[in-house]
């Protein structure tokens, strides 16, 4: 999962990160609307993490834009603006969620996986595929009762082949989803960690397989 923080306060958006980097959650950030729309343009996100209070312009702004070009991002507002018309008015413009600062991170994360589930992004907090489970909660992976050490980066594309088992997951996707807009990423980058995760399953006697799709992206297949 990696979400997009829209947050101008530059302390407020890097303790952030860090604490949903803690707990597993990727994420990168945007202190202007304009650069939110460059990057909501440039990279697919799980989620939109909304400050209201932006510089350039409202918050409302964007999550309007957003839902009238029927972009089904979920977007959580986390804004200063805590009385009930603003709830409300968030709410009805769009937002997925609303929470007023100061929040406690665990609460934001909860609230998080509580939207992506009504939206089908975390239908449920264990992910299966063959003898292959994933505990989104913890990140423990699972070939049947035996635990497979791995990497935060294997573990997160681990995650996005369980969640689309049987469909092919594009290349692009995957760099989206394992690797920051301002992570350097190389050619090879996605490979190398498909082949590591492909690696560790086999050894450990999954009965799913890691496909490479030549010039598409990957596919987790189930072995019959």
């Amino acid at each position: 999962m990696r979400l997009l923080i829209v947050e101008d306060d530059p302390a407020l958006a890097a303790a952030l990160g860090e604490a949903l980097a803690r707990r597993g959650v990727a994420s990168d950030r945007a202190g202007r609307l304009d650069d939110a729309e460059q990057m909501l343009a440039a990279a697919q996100y799980s989620a939109v993490l909304l400050d209201l209070g932006l510089p350039d312009g409202d918050g409302m702004a964007l999550l309007r834009a957003l839902r009238a070009e029927r972009n089904p991002v979920p977007v959580l507002a986390i804004t200063a603006r805590g009385g009930v018309g603003d709830r409300i008015a968030g709410l009805d413009a769009g937002a997925d969620d609303y929470l007023a600062k100061p929040f406690d991170v665990d609460e934001l994360v909860a609230r998080l996986r509580a939207v992506l589930r009504r939206k089908g992004d975390l239908a449920g907090a264990r992910l299966e595929a063959g003898n292959v489970s994933l505990d989104t909660a913890s990140g423990d992976l699972f070939v049947a009762s035996a635990h497979v050490l791995l990497s935060a980066r294997e573990r997160q594309l681990a995650e996005l082949l369980l969640r689309r088992a049987g469909q092919v997951v594009s290349k692009q996707l995957a760099e989206d989803q394992l690797f920051g807009l301002a992570d350097p990423v190389g050619s090879n980058a996605v490979e190398v960690y498909a082949h590591r995760l492909r690696r560790k399953l086999a050894a450990a006697g999954a009965t799913t397989r890691i496909e490479t799709i030549r010039g598409v992206g990957y596919l987790l297949r189930v072995a019959v």
